[in-house]
């Protein structure tokens, strides 16, 4: 059904109005479920090699697909993508997960920390700073490079407050997010056993959650 997503996805672009997914309702609602399922079987995978993640529920981790429009320029009502972030109390989490992403053209595998509040922004700099020589080498291990080859997100132009200009690695100190990500064809998500190269992705980003989720462990004041 992954295709029929697919070509939900490109007929709610060029349809991106009330009447026409009023319409297709009980269509979306149909391939919403799949998705849940196929999300719910993922984080049964995860759980083998990531513990924490045993007991997570698919539906804390699917994203609405009702856009909120209140404060936005952009009044189109509905998101052009099925998307899960499955983490430690699922897509709200300030843990470090595994982010699924389907979008006709722009789909992609991701993992890390997005946006994180001030406070934890600190303590994971802070930590990754006392830590650098391990934090790199989980960047830098070549099965994880060759799919995560580089940290994505927000970078900011000089280096924060209470680290020396000259640190090593600062170009990693400068980033606003610790997130890595993998683009994926619209094809990957169209074989049979994309689930298992999915798995087999995720898998990899087990060291780099791990090292950011015990900075989390220690802002919540869990350790």
């Amino acid at each position: 059904m992954n295709e029929q997503i697919f070509d939900f996805l490109k007929e709610l672009r060029l349809n991106n109005n009330r009447t026409w997914f009023q319409e297709n309702k009980t269509r979306f609602d149909a391939l919403r479920q799949y998705f849940l399922s196929e999300v719910q079987e993922l984080i049964d995978r995860i759980a083998l090699f990531d513990p924490q993640i045993a007991g997570t529920e698919a539906k804390s981790c699917l994203f609405r697909i009702y856009r909120d429009i209140r404060f936005s320029p952009n009044k189109l009502p509905y998101k052009q993508h099925f998307a899960a972030y499955i983490a430690i109390g699922g897509k709200n989490s300030e843990y470090g997960g595994y982010y699924l992403h389907m979008e006709p053209g722009n789909s992609l595998l991701s993992g890390g920390i997005w946006c994180p509040p001030p406070a934890l922004l600190k303590m994971l700099r802070k930590d990754i700073y006392d830590n650098m020589e391990e934090f790199v080498e989980i960047l830098e291990e070549p099965k994880f490079k060759a799919v995560y080859p580089s940290l994505d997100g927000e970078v900011l132009k000089r280096m924060p407050v209470g680290f020396p200009e000259d640190a090593a690695h600062g170009d990693i100190l400068r980033h606003k997010d610790f997130c890595v990500y993998c683009s994926k064809p619209d094809e990957f998500f169209l074989q049979k056993d994309w689930m298992e190269q999915a798995v087999e992705d995720f898998r990899l980003l087990q060291p780099f959650n791990r090292f950011l989720n015990y900075t989390v462990d220690e802002y919540l004041g869990k350790v």
